[in-house]
Order: structure tokens, then C-alpha cells, then sequence
């Protein structure tokens, strides 16, 4: 047997600090430690393995008389992958200084500890110098460059090294399109998953992860489909993470009896994220007493519940208006041992504000071990407001200044309060307090995926090729519902204007651009989706609910708490939310 087997033997079984210290210490008495390259391998085994101990393979480190780049490379590698990513880059910089040369694995270590402290100059700096070192033809390396970019949100550096690489393998492709969809650029993840396709590529289960995010980020049902397609072609459902995210797309584009089709049919055996993800797809779109029965079952078939759990349930109840339902459960994880977060305070809060029991929910905002963070309070806020009640309103604005809310949102919230009293006066104090804060509203857009393309309309929005069309169509609608008694909620506009100019503001909501651009686009009963990124307001809802009568078609539409499904003039939320 030689000798390297040997030593190769005594690595497998290097199980423990203990044995790998033991190995270690035969390599010296042996003479074999300064040139032996195995040492190399003990370095990597102490500085990766979850039995091995980083500073351990430091001490090793510093008795090597000369270090190789192997050596190096090994430390490196483990600090990279380290709770303090940032010292790797420290490690870096000492080994370019000595006189070991730097390689591709060197640069490729160096760039995970970059993408996992975020350090997107340190990974300027990388780059730059692997273009030096001639290293730009390594695909690996090219691949780890554009996740850091990806990471540390530079998305046009990440395609620039994407488009510029001479060969690229299937990583490449899966961190272009995990990149784009958690960049906010789902649109062009899409479309990238869709190239890579049409190159001939085969997409694995870490591309339809990416794919899948994206379509959900945008409602895009159509796509999702498609993917959802692929993966039971390709028997990708076996795994229960592409699974888990099949669900959640559905959900997201809110066709949730889907989703539980998905959930029950699944082969593969459901993790605790399967169950929460149900849970929360059923809470989601308000069928609250089925995600309650879900929690339920959950415990019969023997998977624990825990805090993400319970936070679903509690937002079920809250978006299905099950009060009673929401304390109770609250009352039994506190005394089953669930170790209560912020959240599921704010979502208490939120059920018992919004059905108009304010000063419970200002209770147990006081009776929280935790300082209240900003969400909490603007629940109380958004409760004042819809119960009108202004002393609260004030003081739960003047908590948020204090914690240093720059929130357009709280700013608006008030204003409602303020508008719904006429007091316009306040209003413009509002109005004024926005300005000297730099405060800007967010703008309402919305989304609608039409033969498998997304179109994106703003309020007031006049630059789709259609938009005559549409506006034709909106007038139509305005026109249409007036029949069934239909009158503008113009004290939700927060201007003190002519009634006439409130009512036109209102009709170009984005939501309606979008849903009379489905009435054109689509044929007759064809459903429309449409995915908004600001909660739905009154008069909208109102309009909607009367279009799904008037032209006799089911509108789903996500806002930015939930989902609304309106069919022949009811609405899945019954009109609470």
C-alpha cells in the first residue's frame, strides 16, 4: 500500500478536531509535513469541515516553512465560507503579498467571501486583477464574479460579465437568473430562462427556482404554467424545495386552489416549509377557517409547528376577519412555548385595530417584552383610519416621526384621517411636514400579463400603445356602472378640489387602466389578473366588483397585503381588508 493511500486513508477517517490534531502530529514525527500534499487536504478538511476548527488550521498554517497556493487557497476557502466572510478578502490581500502566486481558485474563494459580506469594491478590485492574471477565460470564476455582482445589486456589471464570457455552463445561466429575479428585474429573468431554452440548455432545479421566483414576484401565471409544466416533464417535483416554490407561484398569482392541488398531490414528503408556504398561500387569499384546519392537520401528521407557522394562521385570521379565532390562537402560543416575535404582535394588533377594537390593540402594543417597531404602530395607524378615530391617528404619527418613519405611507394615512373630517387645513400640514422631510409618495402602478407579456401602467398612465383604446374602455365602464348605482368616493381624494377633477382622479387608478386594458385584450369570460404594488383603495374596489358583474368576468387582483378575487359583484375578502 503506498504512501499516499495511506495518508489519503487517514484523511476520510479524520472524523473529529481530535483525530485531524493526530494526523497532524504523524505527518511531523513522519518528516512528510513540510512537503507531503496532503497537508494541503488536512488545511481544507480543518477549515470546511462542520468538525473542524478554522483558527486550528491557522496554527497549522503558521508552521509550514513555505506555504504553497494550495495552502493558502485551503484557509482561504474556509474563511470565505466563515460567519466573517471579510477576513478571507483580508487573507487575499496577505497572499498576493507573498511570494506564492495567486490562481483562478485563489480570485474564485476570494469572491464567495465578497458575495457573502456584500463587499461589491473588494470584488472591483478582484476583478480587475484576475483581467491581469489572464484568469477571464475560467467559466467558474466568471460565474462567481457575476453572483457578487448580482449580490451587492449592480445587476448591468453582472450581465456585462454574463454577455462577455466565451463559454458559459449551466451555473452561469442559474446565477443570471437568480440575480435578475432577487434584483427586481424579474421581467428579464424571464426572458432570460426563455433564451437559455431556446440555446438548447436544459434548466435544472436551481434555474426553475429563479424562474419561478420571478413569476410570482409578478403574478405571471401564464410563464409559471409553463415552468410548472417543465418540472413534472422533467420530474423535478421530486424535489420538495421546487415544489415549495411551484406553490408559492400559484399563490403569488393568486389561483391558490391550484396551489393546494400541488400540495396534495406532491410525492415527495412535505418539509415544515411546504406546510407554512400552504398556510400562508391560504391566508394570503383570505380563506382563513381552511389555513386554520391546515394548522390542524399540520400537527396530525406529526410536523411541529413553528413561529412562521403560527404568524400564517394569525395572518389568515386577520385577513378573514376571524377575531376570536386570531386572540384565541395568540392566548394558545403563548402558552405552548412559542417564542412570540414582533410579528406576530403587528399582526394582533392589525386583526384587532382593524376591527375597530383600538384600544386592545393599543394594550398589546404596551404589554410587548419587545420595543414596538415602525410596522406596529402603522397598523394602529391604518386602524385609525378606517375607524375615523383621529386622537389615535395623531399619536401613532408622532411615534413614527420619533423612530425616524420617513414612510410616505404614514404621511398619506394621516392625511386620509384628516381628508375624511374635511379638515383641510391639516391636510395641508401634512402636505407641508412631506415636503420639509423630503418626503415623496410612492407611485401606484400595476401589473396585467396578457399572452404571456407583462404590461405595467401607472395612475394617469397614457404611454401604452393602447391607451386610447383603453381610455375608451374606461369611459365605457364609468359609464356602465353608474346603472347599478355606483358613486365616486371622492373623500378619498386627498385634495381640496371640484368634485368633478376627485372623480377624474380616481377613474385612472392604475389597477382600472389595467383591468379595462384586459376587457380589450381578452376574450369574453376570460379571467383578468392584475398585480398592484399599493393596497387596492375603496373606489377601485367598489369599481371592480361591479365590472366583474357588468361584463361578467372573475378579476383577481393582488395588492400589496393580499389577494381580491371578485366575481358576479362579491369580492373573496367580503369586503374587509
Amino acid at each position: 500500500m503506498s504512501s499516499q493511500y495511506q495518508l489519503d486513508s487517514l484523511l476520510q477517517k479524520c472524523t473529529s478536531l481530535i483525530s485531524m490534531k493526530q494526523l497532524q502530529a504523524h505527518l511531523i514525527t513522519t518528516g512528510k509535513f513540510q512537503f507531503h500534499p496532503s497537508r494541503a487536504k488536512l488545511l481544507e478538511l480543518c477549515s470546511i469541515s462542520p468538525a473542524g476548527d478554522l483558527s486550528f488550521a491557522g496554527q497549522i498554517f503558521r508552521r509550514i516553512q513555505t506555504p504553497s497556493t494550495n495552502d493558502w487557497n485551503a484557509v482561504l476557502r474556509g474563511l470565505a465560507q466563515s460567519p466573517e466572510p471579510m477576513q478571507a478578502l483580508s487573507w487575499y490581500r496577505a497572499m498576493s503579498r507573498s511570494p506564492q502566486k495567486v490562481d483562478a481558485l485563489t480570485c474564485s474563494f476570494a469572491l464567495k467571501g465578497c458575495a457573502r459580506a456584500l463587499a461589491f469594491s473588494e470584488a472591483t478590485q478582484i476583478h480587475s486583477q484576475l483581467l491581469r492574471f489572464g484568469f477571464e477565460a475560467d467559466i467558474l470564476l466568471l460565474t462567481t464574479l457575476l453572483d457578487v455582482y448580482a449580490k451587492t445589486g449592480d445587476l448591468d456589471a453582472a450581465h456585462k460579465v454574463f454577455d462577455n464570457m466565451q463559454k458559459r455552463d449551466i451555473a452561469s445561466w442559474n446565477a443570471m437568473i437568480s440575480g435578475l429575479a432577487q434584483g427586481s428585474q424579474p421581467n428579464e429573468a424571464i426572458a432570460l430562462f426563455n433564451r437559455m431554452k431556446e440555446e438548447g440548455w436544459r434548466p435544472n432545479e436551481v434555474t426553475v427556482l429563479g424562474a419561478l421566483s420571478a413569476c410570482s414576484q409578478l403574478g405571471a401565471l401564464k410563464h409559471g404554467q409553463i415552468i410548472h409544466a417543465y418540472v413534472v416533464d422533467e420530474k423535478l417535483d421530486t424535489n420538495v424545495i421546487v415544489c415549495n416554490a411551484v406553490i408559492d407561484m400559484y399563490a403569488k398569482c393568486g389561483f391558490v386552489d391550484k396551489a393546494y392541488s400541488v400540495f396534495v398531490s406532491m410525492t415527495c414528503k412535505k418539509s415544515l416549509v411546504t406546510w407554512n408556504t400552504m398556510i400562508m398561500a391560504l391566508a394570503m387569499n383570505g380563506d382563513g377557517n381552511q389555513a386554520l384546519e391546515l394548522l390542524d392537520k399540520m400537527v396530525v401528521d406529526g410536523v411541529v409547528p413553528d413561529a412562521v407557522s403560527y404568524l400564517g394562521a394569525l395572518c389568515a385570521c386577520n385577513h378573514a376577519g376571524l377575531v376570536e379565532e386570531g386572540v384565541k390562537l395568540f392566548d394558545t402560543m403563548k402558552g405552548c412555548g412559542v417564542k412570540l416575535n414582533v410579528k406576530h404582535y403587528g399582526s394582533v394588533v392589525d386583526l384587532l385595530g382593524r376591527a375597530g377594537r383600538i384600544k386592545e390593540a393599543f394594550d398589546i402594543i404596551n404589554s410587548m417584552p419587545m420595543l414596538p417597531d415602525v410596522v406596529l404602530w402603522q397598523s394602529l395607524l391604518g386602524a385609525s383610519k378606517i375607524h375615523g378615530n383621529v386622537e389615535v391617528a395623531e399619536m401613532a404619527s408622532r411615534k413614527l416621526v420619533e423612530m425616524g418613519s420617513n414612510n410616505c405611507g404614514d404621511f398619506v394615512l394621516l392625511s386620509n384621517v384628516y381628508a375624511a373630517q374635511q379638515r383641510w387645513c391639516d391636510v395641508g400640514r401634512v402636505r407641508e411636514a412631506m415636503k420639509i422631510r423630503d418626503v415623496r409618495k410612492v407611485p401606484g402602478f400595476s401589473y396585467t400579463e396578457i399572452d404571456c407579456k407583462i404590461h405595467k401602467f401607472v395612475n394617469g398612465d397614457q404611454s401604452h400603445p393602447c391607451s386610447k383604446e383603453i381610455y375608451a374602455k374606461l369611459d365605457e365602464m364609468k359609464f356602465r356602472i353608474k346603472a347599478y348605482r355606483y358613486s365616486a368616493e371622492t373623500d378619498l381624494v386627498l385634495h381640496d378640489i371640484g368634485e368633478e377633477d376627485k372623480e377624474n382622479a380616481l377613474n385612472y387608478h392604475s389597477e382600472k387602466l389595467a383591468v379595462a386594458y384586459g376587457l380589450i385584450s381578452t376574450g369574453d369570460g376570460t379571467p383578468i389578473q392584475v398585480i398592484k404594488n399599493l393596497r387596492i383603495c375603496v373606489d377601485c374596489h367598489a369599481v371592480i366588483k361591479i365590472v366583474s358583474i357588468v361584463y361578467n368576468r372573475e378579476i383577481i387582483v393582488r395588492d400589496r397585503a393580499r389577494f381580491h378575487r371578485f366575481k358576479e359583484g362579491v369580492c373573496s375578502c367580503r369586503d374587509y381588508w
